[in-house]
């Protein structure tokens, strides 16, 4: 029989379980080791259950995120020698359960038409009555990068490169199957967003539930991410709704600002959840056989957000940052995904 020095998990876990007076948060060093043994597979399967069920009943503090998040920076086998060829931006998508297209890759490919380096990672996702991202890029002629040298040749090309967590952290993405056994989403899906691979130098964060845009911002914050966007996405992912006020967390040079960018089309209703998801959808619309005013305004909207991250508004007000990314959409070129 093991002790229970043998079990290096059940430490921590009696700091964050040890009953409601004397149970405590994790500090990020603490969070740090744990996220250590569990990528390394130092772990039993009760621990690491036991684990995300008392953190998801509790709420992770964003301490202990930035921890998770240092210690998965400590597993990546970075071949990024070369910052000519970096990111400009980190593009997560781990929403798993799109009921909706996934616009936002269009708003991904028309920064990379023009200039911007964007590395989006995720996961696969469901698929029966559902459209995850990956479908979308194959319909657009994309294929998931192979590993991360194929990223980075990919972004020297094209300025866009998809990966699969499962290509770069699998332990990481196995920890995403986990949510049908537990029933609910745990802290991984908080990490991976956070985890900026490459270190570009912008981040954009979407996420579905409000309360979490303030935790990303500080955990950006705390892992000094120089620049970053955070909002409430649709679908939870990095696309934003056009027809309501956005709220945006950025973290500008480590300090933390909040501005409402209001809605750009108004006296409309959509129903996102009853779109059509035929992937093939996705190259209509950018070549111009599909008339959806919503999802362009969307489209360029989303860009908008992205564009002010990046610092590349003059005047910097959102107002001129929604016109900027129209005019980009407009001169989009429309025989790419031909």
């Amino acid at each position: 029989m093991q002790s229970e020095q043998d079990h290096q998990l059940a430490k921590y876990l009696k700091i964050i379980a040890n009953g409601p007076h004397t149970s405590r948060s994790l500090e990020r060093d603490e969070a740090r080791t744990v996220m250590s043994l569990i990528l390394s597979d130092s772990c039993e399967r009760e621990q690491l259950g036991a684990l995300l069920m008392i953190l998801r009943a509790r709420g992770e503090t964003s301490q202990e995120l930035a921890g998770f998040v240092d210690a998965v920076r400590v597993f990546l086998n970075i071949p990024l020698n070369d910052a000519t060829c970096a990111p400009h931006i980190d593009w997560p998508s781990y929403a798993d359960r799109h009921k909706q297209q996934p616009w936002f890759v269009l708003a991904a490919l028309l920064l990379a038409e023009n200039g911007t380096r964007v590395l989006m990672h995720g996961i696969e996702g469901f698929s029966e009555g559902f459209a995850p991202t990956r479908p979308a890029l194959a319909a657009l002629g994309l294929t998931p990068s192979r590993d991360m040298t194929v990223a980075i040749k990919n972004l020297e090309q094209t300025n866009f490169a998809y990966l699969g967590l499962e290509s770069f952290l699998p332990r990481l993405e196995a920890l995403f199957h986990l949510r049908p056994v537990l029933g609910v989403r745990t802290f991984v899906n908080t990490v991976a967003r956070a985890i900026n691979p490459f270190s570009a130098n912008t981040q954009l964060i979407g996420m579905f539930h409000p309360n979490y845009r303030s935790v990303h911002g500080s955990v950006a914050q705390l892992c000094e991410q120089s620049h970053a966007a955070v909002f409430k996405g649709i679908g939870g992912e990095i696309q934003r709704n056009p027809l309501k006020t956005c709220r945006v967390y950025s973290v500008v040079d480590g300090e933390i600002i909040e501005t409402d960018w209001p809605p750009i089309s108004s006296g409309q209703a959509y129903d996102w959840r009853g779109e059509d998801l035929e992937p093939a959808r996705i190259a209509a619309l950018w070549r111009g056989d599909l008339e959806l005013p919503v999802a362009e305004a969307s489209i360029a909207a989303t860009v908008a957000v992205a564009l002010m991250a990046l610092g590349k508004v003059k005047a910097g007000t959102p107002q001129d940052a929604d016109q900027m990314a129209q005019d980009l959409w407009q001169r989009r070129n429309r025989q790419r995904f031909s």
